[in-house]
């Protein structure tokens, strides 16, 4: 396999790995953000938690496959990313953290103060994971400022720019009406139908913030010159589903509505890649100073490596994930003695 192939395979593999943890973990924050504003009573939320108990933390596997990925496929990448958004990186660790041990943990003692703090701590873990996450992207997207040696210039507050915060807000609204969707799946009964309402209006919050979103790309990226003013069936495509999904909303299949947030969240962020290729950060200084798959690459050996390691293992993991969704299928009530978490 020639060096340039290699380069251009692990680029679409970690663009896989990032649109899986978007689809599975947008539902799991979804979810957590959910919380503290469907569950009326302890039952009630143990019941929400319980429909991500059982694999919330495999899907957190695929953000860190992702990060490995980075450093051992585009060294570079990774030393700038991670070395440049340092801090927005680690409040993303803390929400992850606070997030995994209120999962936890909120079980082991039945004290509703104790069980309420826990309920804060995955709502505000899930916010602030999204929100970061989305600030992130956007702001792969718009450009850093990175110079000649490719190092990070800015500060967090740089990534506190207008379309980095809408790109943060959009993840945020998407992954609400995601979570939302999944919980009708898993749900039945009163909690059920609260559900169904509560999409509703997030339904037109994620609609909103989305328009708001394509919008300012078009003024603050380089999206008419990377893909044209006409974006592609990709992006289009993405947009439509989410304005389709009110329709499965509406006459309760929750499967399709489902599919329909999960294909747009996949679709979004096949269009990010299809802008950033083959770059890997923008440079906001220099266009010629951005990190690209040819110049923050690893030797061809390395790749080689790891592309026989990538064809034997993934397809083990994904037939094990896969394998943990089909056992905990099942619908789940309020039932305490049907509740685990």
């Amino acid at each position: 396999m020639s060096y340039e192939f290699l380069q251009t395979l692990w680029f679409i593999l970690i663009a896989v790995l990032w649109i899986g943890f978007y689809f599975l973990e947008g539902f799991d924050f979804g979810v957590g953000m959910l919380l503290i504003f469907l569950g009326k009573k302890d039952s009630e939320r143990r019941a929400i938690i319980n429909a991500i108990g059982p694999t919330w933390d495999g899907n957190e596997v695929w953000l860190l496959t992702a990060g490995g990925a980075t450093f051992a496929a585009f060294p570079q990448w990774y030393a700038t990313m991670f070395s440049g958004f340092y801090l927005a990186l680690f409040l993303l660790l803390v929400g992850l953290i606070i997030r995994g041990i209120a999962l936890e943990y909120r079980s082991k003692d039945s004290n509703p103060k104790w069980r309420s703090l826990f309920d804060w701590m995955i709502a505000v873990g899930s916010f602030l994971s999204a929100l970061l996450l989305g600030t992130a992207f956007a702001n792969l997207a718009r450009g850093v400022p990175i110079d000649g040696r490719m190092m990070y210039t800015g500060n967090l507050f740089t990534l506190l720019n207008p379309y980095g915060l809408l790109g943060g807000l959009a993840t945020v609204a998407v992954f609400l009406l995601h979570g939302a969707n999944f919980l009708a799946l898993k749900l039945e009964g009163e909690l059920r139908e609260r559900v169904y309402n509560l999409s509703k209006r997030l339904y037109i919050g994620a609609v909103v913030i989305t328009t708001l979103l394509l919008i300012g790309t078009y003024f603050y990226t380089d999206i008419r010159t990377k893909l044209g003013v006409n974006p592609g069936v990709t992006p289009i495509a993405s947009y439509a589903v989410l304005l389709l999904t009110i329709i499965f909303i509406n006459r309760k299949m929750e499967g399709w509505a489902f599919v329909a947030t999960g294909l747009h969240i996949v679709l979004t962020q096949v269009t990010f890649f299809m802008l950033m290729f083959p770059r890997l950060m923008i440079s906001s200084l220099n266009p010629d100073w951005s990190l690209t798959i040819y110049n923050a690459s690893s030797s061809q050996y390395t790749l080689t490596v790891m592309s026989i390691i990538a064809l034997i293992f993934v397809p083990i993991v994904l037939a094990y994930q896969g394998w943990t969704y089909y056992m905990f299928r099942k619908r789940i009530s309020t039932k305490k003695d049907s509740l685990v978490y």
